[in-house]
């Protein structure tokens, strides 16, 4: 069997292992996004807390994806969860230490101009701080899906969603007719949509980041 005949014969289920794996992406990186960023502003205004925040979360990478979630499935058990899991804390490190730099970056003068004109401490964050350090946090979300799609295959381990189960179903039939057809369908739908996944964040900058700051 070609493999363009395998992909018409096996469309439905790569669809949804496609929607599957962007779905457990997205929400992952939801997850991520907003935690990396608590951290950051908890941190961010002193040295050695960035420095703490920032070596804790790239710890979480040093993990190899397999042992990490193969340490998880006692603990969680099979499927979802340690997806979840995993995938949140493989996420932070990149939004982390992109919110940390974004915020460190933004010019004393602003801050001092907003506090001036009676901000309070929250509305500074929100209305000065947080929008001018909002292209380097992008950058890093966008950094941490690509990574993210990536490192989702490797929940099939653990019986989790995506694309990694037509790899893993390929990989333990090698030899077999449609073992090659099944890694490359699996392996090209993660391009795909880690390629769509980032023209999203090209396009969420080009409307959430104003001209004279992007240019």
């Amino acid at each position: 069997m070609s493999f363009w005949d395998y992909l018409a014969g096996h469309q439905q289920q790569l669809l949804t292992d496609a929607f599957q794996q962007a779905s457990a992406v997205f929400q992952c990186m939801v997850i991520a996004t907003l935690l990396g960023i608590a951290i950051a502003l908890l941190t961010y205004r002193s040295a050695w807390g960035g420095n703490l925040a920032i070596t804790t979360t790239a710890t979480f990478l040093t993990v190899p994806s397999l042992a990490l979630i193969g340490l998880l499935i006692p603990l969680v058990g099979l499927g979802v969860p340690p997806t979840v899991i995993a995938l949140t804390l493989y996420g932070l490190l990149p939004v982390v230490r992109n919110a940390i730099v974004g915020l460190r970056g933004v010019d004393p003068s602003l801050v001092d101009a907003a506090k001036g004109i009676g901000m309070s401490r929250v509305a500074q964050l929100f209305r000065v701080e947080l929008p001018l350090a909002w292209p380097p946090i992008l950058t890093g979300i966008r950094v941490a899906t690509q990574m993210l799609m990536g490192i989702a295959a490797i929940a099939a381990y653990a019986s989790g969603p995506g694309l990694g189960n037509e790899i893993f179903r390929g990989i333990a039939s090698l030899g077999s007719a449609n073992a090659i057809n099944q890694v490359l369908a699996g392996t090209i739908g993660i391009v795909i949509l880690a390629l769509l996944f980032d023209a999203a964040y090209v396009l969420l900058g080009r409307l959430t980041i104003p001209r004279g700051i992007r240019d």
